[in-house]
């Protein structure tokens, strides 16, 4: 093998692994393995997954990408924490811009979507079974309810927004503010009578169970903010 082969299977092997490090560290931030706000560090991330610190810096700036870790002087890399008003914005746009991915999904997702959609309600059916009704992890992209359907909205300004800007970020508090014993049950069940309005082409009813879908989302957030800010006061009065 030539130098310059040598060099190129070298490149596509350190791509391959900071793609299956990525991978893991971004399943880790969403699950809060690796806490919102945490510092990271390079050394015990290349521990950790088993890494060379090469592959771990181009990992490193696939999450920066993503909006998941932020670098700041003199603190180096963490994990991004939004604020209670940042968090609350992004679902208000969630709201709007995914309902509308919804009317628009209703209009045109042909009906073999549909039914594939159907069936990857009944794997997270399953999943939250094994959960015992605790969680609801959506695995990223097409194992995603939510990514579906902006997908099958057909409109790239949507997708940019939803399927990729933001979305990893939001995955990670989807699933974190999700935990509770009623939520995960509650959101499968809304996400079935979505699909059925998305299946008989309802297209403002598909827009408003999808914006009422994400505001009790919302709704569920703040509750559980202002539950942690009432217990941290308690504690800092005590």
């Amino acid at each position: 093998m030539t130098q310059v082969a040598t060099q190129i299977s070298e490149l596509e092997q350190n791509r391959t692994l900071a793609d299956r490090v990525c991978q893991q560290i971004i399943t880790a931030i969403v699950k809060g393995e690796i806490a919102t706000g945490s510092k990271i560090s390079e050394t015990d991330l290349a521990q950790t997954y088993g890494i060379s610190r090469g592959p771990l810096r181009e990992a490193m700036r696939r999450l920066e990408g993503l909006r998941l870790i932020e670098r700041k002087p003199h603190i180096g890399a963490r994990v991004v924490k939004l604020s209670v008003k940042e968090l609350l914005e992004i679902y208000r746009v969630r709201e709007a811009l995914e309902g509308m991915a919804c009317r628009l999904a209703a209009i045109s997702m042909p009906q073999e979507e549909i039914d594939s959609l159907r069936q990857l309600l009944d794997q997270h059916q399953a999943n939250i079974e094994q959960q015992e009704g605790q969680s609801y992890f959506q695995k990223e992209g097409d194992l995603d309810f939510h990514y579906r359907i902006v997908m099958a909205s057909g409109n790239s300004k949507l997708q940019e927004l939803l399927a990729a800007d933001l979305y990893h970020l939001v995955r990670m508090y989807r699933y974190q503010f999700s935990l509770s014993s009623s939520r995960p049950t509650l959101a499968l069940r809304e996400h079935h009578q979505i699909l059925d309005a998305i299946e008989t082409r309802d297209e403002e009813l598909a827009e408003l169970l999808m914006r009422r879908h994400i505001s009790a989302s919302r709704r569920n957030i703040e509750s559980k903010l202002n539950t942690q800010n009432a217990t941290n006061q308690t504690q800092e009065s005590n």
